[in-house]
């Protein structure tokens, strides 16, 4: 049977799974799994379609393992457990596809051009997902490799919400509002239509919220608009980046503080957001199990700033008639979602506790006048989805 293998290498981590083709439109999850800590002391956990764990491996002292070294272990072991399955295509989450590309794309040597001239826009992300499209085209060169991007969900939002306030000759080379996570965004609003199809049908605001995080504000599941911009440092305060942040910071920091532009983004991206102000990790369980004023303030300025964000979006939206919460800190973390709803009460949220504490799908009271869901993003499904698209609709596929 055919089979497609989805890569997510983002900052920290990178997940991946492999699923059987029968149709275009169902993709079969076979095995799925993740390596994180990446940078600190990688680990992997391997699952069967059930959740049963059938490999785990860690790799002790390998703090100083790159994403690149990861992958080529990763690939090796997918190869060597296919057990009879025809691996006919790879799948990759790209975080950045520029102005040009608004859906997905078979890669080659051209595209991949375009795509390393946008690292600088996602230095966190964008060179590991390409590392990926490396590792594959050394050990499996004869398989093919779909670029799926991020901020392809917002190629459609309204003008407005694209621009910046600049002179209008830096938009037209690109300087622009992109917005990022789409392949997430992409699943939630599929899947809050099955779950929900009334408010799916209305004002939605999701909100990723992990390592990376941001929100969206989407009507009849369309990206209107999004908190991240130009690159994934805007909006939300995130793990170790600092989101929005007023730019004559970042003067003052190079004229007064003699920083150059490489600290100045060693900074902003990875020693800020959560382990800037914690002082201790950018790890919201570690955050959440430390007993330190430092780790409850991180805590409570990304809750606030989360907020904050929120309100912004229910004005784009026009007001909103639901909210859902993904990703690690967003489906995981009942006092993250408890500290950010009770900042949103003006909008009519009332938050179950007890459903909250449970995680489960639904956490709105039956008097909340917006319907509030906990709804797990399968980011690499919507990379095996567009996948299939795209190649059962080429002739050699």
């Amino acid at each position: 049977m055919r089979a497609i293998a989805s890569l997510n290498a983002g900052s920290s981590s990178i997940k991946f799974a492999l699923f059987t083709l029968e149709t275009s439109t169902n993709p079969v999850l076979a095995i799925a799994g993740k390596i994180e800590k990446i940078g600190i002391e990688p680990e992997m956990a391997v699952r069967s379609a059930n959740g049963a764990i059938i490999e785990e491996r860690h790799w002790p002292g390998g703090g100083a393992l790159t994403h690149a070294a990861l992958l080529k272990d990763l690939i090796a072991w997918l190869m060597a457990h296919l057990a009879g399955l025809e691996l006919v295509a790879v799948g990759h989450r790209i975080v950045h596809g520029g102005i040009r590309y608004s859906r997905p794309q078979r890669i080659d040597t051209a595209l991949l051009e375009d795509l390393r001239a946008l690292c600088p826009l996602a230095p966190l992300h964008q060179p590991h997902n390409l590392a990926a499209v490396a590792a594959i085209l050394q050990i499996i060169p004869d398989v093919p490799q779909v670029a799926c991007f991020d901020t392809a969900f917002h190629y459609d939002k309204p003008a407005v919400a694209s621009r910046l306030p600049l002179p209008r000759s830096f938009h037209d080379r690109g300087i622009r509002r992109y917005g990022f996570h789409g392949l997430s965004y992409d699943y939630v609003a599929r899947r809050l239509a099955e779950v929900d199809p009334d408010v799916a049908a209305g004002r939605v605001i999701a909100g990723h919220l992990g390592n990376g995080a941001s929100l969206c504000a989407m009507r009849a599941g369309r990206s209107i608009d999004t908190t991240m911009g130009f690159t994934a440092l805007d909006g939300l305060m995130m793990g170790t980046r600092c989101g929005s942040l007023d730019p004559g910071v970042v003067l003052h920091l190079q004229t007064e503080l003699a920083l150059n532009a490489a600290e100045v983004e060693q900074l902003l991206y990875r020693e800020s957001g959560l382990l800037g102000v914690s002082a201790l990790s950018s790890d919201m369980r570690v955050l959440s199990a430390a007993n330190t004023i430092e780790a409850e303030e991180a805590i409570d300025l990304f809750a606030w700033r989360a907020a904050r964000e929120f309100g912004a979006m229910a004005a784009s939206a026009g007001g909103v008639d639901g909210i859902v919460f993904t990703a690690g800190i967003g489906e995981n973390h009942a006092d993250v979602r408890r500290r950010i709803c009770q900042r949103l009460e003006w909008l009519g949220l009332k938050i179950d506790a007890a459903a909250n504490a449970r995680n489960d799908m639904r956490i709105s009271t039956s008097e909340s006048a917006v319907a509030i869901y906990v709804i797990p993003t399968d980011e690499e499904r919507m990379i095996a989805l567009h996948t299939a698209a795209l190649l059962c609709a080429s002739d050699d596929f």
